[in-house]
């Protein structure tokens, strides 16, 4: 019997997918359930098993866009799995087999040539390729006029001409998912009316409790306790303090959510994801901690899926670990605000009047100044400083223990 395999729906709203690679080859024998192709969607990479045991006939190459529904490979589930399997043998090299193989490359080798005025020996004409020299331009003081290394070192390009090394190009196709980041970010730009104000803060608090109980918290939770709880925390009480940050536009509509889907951007092997935190507001440090692990552990082995990747209402974006001091994030549509965080750096500040050294972050945050003005956006950027340097009487109501589960 033979069965089409056909595109399957990885989501609402996807109606076609790109095949990334293929698992196996045309002719193979696969098992039911076994994986036999990357996809990719416009918003995640998925991999495609197969629907039964048998022979496959691949009917789509690497790179075609295939719509939802569409056969993508034949199984022929009536062939039989093939005994053991065939092995390819690396020959292997011998001393005798060596020798005969450089003797015959010996006999095979030119005569020595002799060189006409103005034409470079092997190595000056390597020379003057790599620094694209023609052999026209340089005078060789070689026998009979030939151009030698010597000449080729000393030559110099004339003025526009370019130096240096290799000076290849490839090209290659950007997967769908890339294609599909580039025209949202673009659309971001080009059809909000995006800001983006500054503030820094002073993380003295959030290292020094982190210092105290990061090794007690991890015991007891198997997470780590890192710098993303306190912010998505502190995030939550200023979306909840400012909703129209927590808002989206919808035709001549303002939509508001009384809800906190946090998106978290983490960078994959496809490039940037964005899994989703749902119902922020309820989670514990403990919560955010490992949904944040969870999600990123899937997006970074691939598998993440669109459902995890859908909605969201605010966005949090860490260019800090990238060593990142201060940028100005893109709004992730159709949301209104991204906060951007950066590495923190111990600069001096001023504390009770005096000079004092302190580990500093920078923040942005990017909204669109078409539904939140200049002083909700202060306003929430400014909440969002208080909450982290204040962490135990703003985020965990003046009980450490209890916020921490300890």
């Amino acid at each position: 019997m033979i069965l089409e395999m056909k595109v399957p729906s990885p989501g609402e709203s996807i109606t076609e997918v790109e095949i990334a690679e293929w698992l196996v080859e045309d002719g193979d024998y696969v098992e039911k359930d076994q994986a036999i192709a990357e996809v990719d969607s416009d918003k995640a990479t998925l991999e495609l098993p197969a629907e039964e045991s048998g022979t496959i006939t691949l009917k789509a190459e690497v790179g075609d866009a295939v719509g939802v529904g569409e056969v993508v490979c034949l199984i022929d589930t009536s062939a039989e799995k093939p005994e053991g399997g065939t092995t390819v043998e690396t020959p292997v090299a011998t001393p005798q087999k060596e020798a005969s193989e450089k003797a015959a490359v010996k006999e095979e080798a030119p005569k020595q040539e002799s060189y006409a005025t103005g034409t470079p020996s092997p190595a000056a004409k390597k020379i003057l390729d790599e620094k694209g020299i023609a052999p026209s331009e340089v005078k060789g003081t070689g026998r009979d006029g030939r151009i030698t290394k010597a000449d080729a070192v000393e030559a110099k390009a004339a003025m526009g001409t370019p130096t240096g090394g290799y000076r290849g190009a490839t090209r290659s196709k950007l997967s769908m998912l890339r294609r599909k980041v580039a025209e949202r970010l673009v659309a971001a730009k080009n059809e909000t009316a995006m800001l983006t104000t500054f503030n820094e803060v002073d993380m003295s608090a959030i290292f020094e409790l982190r210092k105290q109980y990061k090794e007690e918290f991890k015991e007891k939770h198997g997470v780590s306790l890192g710098f993303m709880s306190f912010f998505t925390k502190a995030c939550i009480r200023a979306l909840q303090t400012f909703p129209a940050v927590n808002s989206m536009i919808d035709g001549k509509e303002m939509i508001s959510y009384d809800f906190c889907d946090i998106s978290i951007a983490v960078s994959g092997p496809k490039g940037l994801m964005v899994p989703v935190i749902r119902n922020a507001e309820n989670l514990t440090f403990r919560g955010v901690e490992a949904e944040v692990k969870r999600l990123a552990i899937r997006a970074r082995d691939g598998e993440i899926t669109v459902d995890e990747m859908t909605g969201g209402t605010f966005t949090i974006s860490n260019g800090g670990v990238f060593g990142s001091m201060l940028s100005t994030p893109i709004i992730n549509p159709p949301q209104s605000a991204i906060l951007g965080m950066h590495n923190i750096v111990e600069r001096p500040v001023v504390k009770n009047g005096a000079i004092a050294i302190a580990p500093v972050m920078y923040v942005a945050l990017s909204y669109d100044h078409r539904i939140i003005d200049g002083k909700e956006s202060v306003g929430f950027l400014v909440t969002v400083k208080e909450a982290l340097e204040n962490p135990e009487e703003l985020l965990m109501d003046g009980d450490i223990k209890k916020a921490l589960e300890l």
